[in-house]
């Protein structure tokens, strides 16, 4: 074949990374084209047709290159870190196909692998890495004013790295880590006062019609080409159902965004209730357990997606005709904004948390700790998949001793 014949297949830059291994499938059968938008930026050849452009340039063929000669050739020893990347975000994409993590998971690890840690360390020959290296490490991301949490997450990629060189025989232990303390952050919540008024505002925008204020994330008005199309600019009931639903099923925004029929089951008995048996979040299984007030706006959204023709097992509950479910949550989240600011309700708490769908699942969290009669902390966890700790760190670090006075000054009955 003729190499510099026009190229056959293309990829988006933007998805090169995730597709590596189907462009070097297919680079046998002629060039790719890499693209940017709708522009080629760059082509990938095999091996071969590398040769055969170096002979129509008069350079004399290079036999059998091994890995590491083409490493030193480029100033990188085989055992650099960006070598070890490689092997890491393999070895995660692995885990990825048995379930173990999730593919958003992966994205994030080769978006942070990109961003700082090969941009730092990716040149360094990882047997020669110490605790100063590491220590040079943390002030790039300190200057870059991420936050600690965010910090923290980057050390331990570099860190999972590092076990991974450990394992390959690389080097024979790993070095001192710098500490990184990550402060209990409380989730940002919404009182009880605060969320009937954003109830009440959520139903008079729903009746009403009125459109959305295209707003970006910073509150600045978008002129032209705001993410969300004119059709979505107009409140839709779902966003009243997933503000009551949450408040009394404890379920995360990602819970929100795969709850299918199927995963839901209505208990009639001495107490009425929803058992929800999500698909695994966080490491968390076993069934969740609503209040009862869930069971009635669940079965009003059933009602109304059968009427649609789209309440069947494995139809979603919220949003049911956006078949791309990243978008069908953004969604929520930009109406609940909206909602926010309509009722007058502040988008950070007395704590300085900023105010999402997720608050929602802390103040459904809250108020058991609150008004529950003498709730069992680990019930509560289990029931909301987490753990007691996590609670204690960042749900109940805002409850207080007068939130619960009444249960302070009660007492034992003889």
């Amino acid at each position: 074949m003729n190499v510099t014949s026009l190229p056959r297949w293309s990829v988006s830059k933007s998805t090169l990374g995730n597709e590596l291994d189907q462009v070097v499938a297919k680079v046998d059968g002629g060039p790719v084209a890499v693209l940017d938008g709708w522009q080629p930026v760059a082509y990938m050849v095999s091996p071969e047709q590398w040769q055969r452009l170096l002979a129509l340039e008069g350079v004399a063929p290079v036999p059998n290159v091994t890995t590491a000669e083409v490493m030193a050739r480029v100033s990188l020893s085989p055992y650099s870190m960006a070598m070890l990347a490689g092997r890491l975000a393999e070895q995660e994409a692995a885990r990825a196909r048995r379930g173990e993590v999730s593919d958003a998971s992966i994205q994030v690890l080769r978006n942070r692998l990109k961003a700082h840690v090969l941009p730092a360390l990716g040149e360094w020959d990882v047997r020669k890495i110490r605790p100063r290296t590491l220590e040079d490490f943390l002030t790039r991301l300190q200057t870059a004013e991420l936050s600690n949490v965010t910090i923290s997450q980057y050390m331990v990629i570099v860190r999972k790295a590092m076990k991974l060189a450990v394992k390959l025989g690389w080097i024979d232990r790993l070095p001192e880590f710098p500490a990184v303390k990550t402060p209990a952050k409380p989730r940002a919540m919404i009182a009880v006062g605060e969320y009937r008024r954003l109830v009440q505002t959520a139903q008079r925008l729903l009746h009403s019609g009125q459109e959305a204020p295209c707003i970006n994330a910073e509150g600045e008005a978008v002129q032209a080409r705001f993410w969300v199309p004119e059709a979505d600019r107009v409140l839709q009931s779902d966003v009243v159902a997933v503000m009551r639903f949450m408040v009394n099923a404890f379920v995360r925004p990602t819970d929100v965004k795969v709850l299918q029929h199927k995963h839901i089951e209505v208990v009639r008995g001495a107490k009425t209730y929803l058992r929800l048996n999500l698909p695994e979040t966080k490491k968390h299984v076993g069934a969740v357990v609503t209040m009862p007030a869930a069971v009635r706006v669940y079965e009003a959204l059933l009602r109304r997606a059968k009427a649609l023709g789209v309440g069947g097992p494995d139809d979603h509950v919220f949003l049911p005709h956006h078949h791309d479910r990243n978008y069908a949550l953004s969604l929520l989240g930009f109406w609940f904004k909206w909602v926010l600011r309509e009722a007058g309700v502040s988008e950070v708490d007395a704590t300085g948390g900023k105010r999402t769908l997720y608050s929602l699942r802390h103040s459904a969290i809250m108020y058991r700790l609150m008004y529950g009669q003498g709730i069992d902390m680990l019930t509560l966890a289990r029931n909301a998949r987490t753990s007691v700790p996590m609670i204690e760190r960042h749900y109940a670090s805002a409850l207080t001793g007068e939130m619960n006075i009444d249960l302070l000054h009660s007492r034992r009955r003889r």
